[in-house]
């Protein structure tokens, strides 16, 4: 799994597409990011690769980067996606800037450069591409949501939320299970959706290897961790709770933004069937939603002026749970947040084979 051979000596300073230097700092089509995407695999062709994992309901490519050095050694994941939702635009600008700053720093900061050894990244700038694309069509579908698939027989609105169709307590609260015109209309059935049963075959089929699962949307600015059903809680909370709040210190210390941390139901609403509930499920440890700027003065239409701060204060805090992820892992470094009750707890489910199904 997790190879690459070689070790590109290409330094991306300034990444140009097309003979166009690429503005990380404003919003780009989809068209403009598959190019960036292709540009960047080009320039470091020893260390990032484009891996299609799946088809969109309009039957484009769903595409990723996968980053990192070779060992020889099988490697740890962290996956990140971006644009689940097709109207919160920050979040694939976020998704391309941490892929630039970790080619940009590798090689001369040594943390950075250690992770690329012990891990691969696996970043999807945008999940839900044929939301996004409908999404940049005019002003009328500035604040598309969902995907693009038709709604079920009857109904003649199209589009579901992704991040209700994952099957993690799926269409149990804070979903739409009858009216497909609703924003969290839920589908017709768990992983419905080909961009979500994207996600769970390729994620699920390696779920053992991944460190952290982080998912990027807006806006809020929360740190929201497992689970989005009230009744439950995620084996490691106390670690969550104490690794996302070092996250949001992280955050403010860039620009003086304050996140807030916890679960959905305690600091914004409760749901089900999001990814980052599904990714828990399946063992992955660390599992977070980021829910960029802004608190609401602007909403899904953040400036482009804030493109820049926004990136740099979320990077500063996906990267402090990654490398808490990786340290645990890689070198058993953990803060005393996990108790041996929990531990104990998580072991008996998994031992007698809890699903989703039974746990929520």
């Amino acid at each position: 799994m997790f190879n690459f051979v070689g070790l590109s000596l290409v330094v991306l300073l300034s990444a140009t597409v097309e003979g166009v230097e690429y503005d990380y700092f404003k919003y780009h089509p989809m068209p403009e990011i598959t190019s960036w995407m292709n540009q960047t695999a080009k320039d470091y062709p020893d260390v990032v690769t484009i891996v299609n994992y799946g088809k969109t309901y309009e039957n484009r490519d769903i595409n990723l980067l996968k980053i990192g050095l070779s060992t020889g050694a099988k490697k740890k994941g962290i996956w990140m996606d971006c644009g689940i939702h097709a109207r919160e635009w920050i979040a694939p600008a976020f998704c391309q800037y941490f892929v630039r700053q970790i080619l940009q720093t590798y090689k001369t900061d040594t943390k950075i450069a250690e992770m690329m050894k012990n891990v691969d990244f696996y970043v999807t700038p945008v999940l839900n591409v044929d939301g996004y694309i409908f999404s940049w069509k005019d002003n009328t579908t500035r604040l598309w949501r969902k995907n693009r698939s038709p709604g079920p027989e009857g109904c003649a609105c199209s589009g579901t939320d992704l991040n209700r169709n994952f099957y993690a307590n799926w269409g149990t609260i804070g979903v739409d299970l009858t009216d497909c015109c609703s924003n969290i209309y839920c589908g017709t059935k768990p992983v419905s959706e080909p961009e979500a049963e994207a996600v769970t075959k390729f994620v699920g089929g390696q779920s053992g290897d991944f460190l952290a699962f982080l998912t990027i949307h807006s806006y809020g600015q929360l740190l929201l961790m497992p689970y989005g059903h009230p009744n439950v809680i995620a084996p490691n909370n106390d670690e969550l709770m104490e690794v996302g709040l070092a996250a949001a210190e992280a955050i403010k210390k860039v620009h003086g933004k304050e996140y807030v941390v916890g679960t959905s139901p305690n600091v914004l609403y409760p749901n089900s069937g999001s990814s980052r509930d599904w990714a828990r499920l399946q063992g992955i440890p660390f599992a977070y939603t980021f829910e960029l700027r802004d608190k609401g003065d602007f909403g899904f239409k953040l400036p482009e002026d804030q493109i820049q701060p926004t990136c740099e204060e979320a990077y500063s805090g996906a990267l402090h749970i990654i490398t808490y992820a990786h340290d645990k892992a890689i070198h058993g470094i953990e803060s005393g947040a996990m108790t041996t009750a929990s531990a104990t707890l998580w072991s008996m489910l998994l031992a007698v084979g809890v699903t989703s199904a039974t746990l929520m």
